[in-house]
């Protein structure tokens, strides 16, 4: 008796100290981790997207003007607006992470293969892929 009684003891601590996250969980605003931009987070066809809404700096302080996108290495995509610009496309919910989609930076006019799991409901994590290297950062929920 005393074994199960240990057993179900630790099964219930070891059950609620692993954080669970429902698929729509990641749905709000987040802001990065630098603190220069807030993330919109939103679903659309079963897949999670991120797209920028709010810069701390949305002017190029050389021209005074909105920024655009000009490391993009696509010549069209140079002169697209950085604000409402999706940085984030094609994560799906498996396994309390969300996997499989494309992450890109702007500062770099990159696209990197990404990950995002939440540690709780205010924290998220999100990695980029460059080969075997990775860069990890911590977003913060707004709303």
């Amino acid at each position: 008796m005393k074994i199960l009684f240990l057993f179900i003891t630790l099964s219930t601590f070891i059950s609620s100290s692993i954080p669970t996250t429902s698929e729509d969980d990641i749905i709000g605003t987040w802001l990065t981790a630098d603190k220069k931009g807030h993330i919109e987070i939103y679903k659309a066809n079963n897949l999670f997207y991120g797209k920028i809404i709010w810069l701390k700096e949305p002017n190029d302080p050389k021209t005074g003007k909105p920024k655009i996108d000009k490391e993009n290495p696509t010549a069209s995509k140079k002169t697209q607006l950085i604000m409402g610009m999706n940085i984030l496309y094609n994560f799906k919910f498996v396994n309390n992470e969300y996997t499989g989609g494309k992450v890109y930076d702007c500062r770099d006019g990159k696209m990197y293969t990404g990950k995002l799991w939440m540690t709780n409901k205010n924290t998220l994590n999100m990695r980029g892929y460059a080969g075997i290297f990775f860069s990890t950062e911590a977003w913060f929920r707004i709303k």
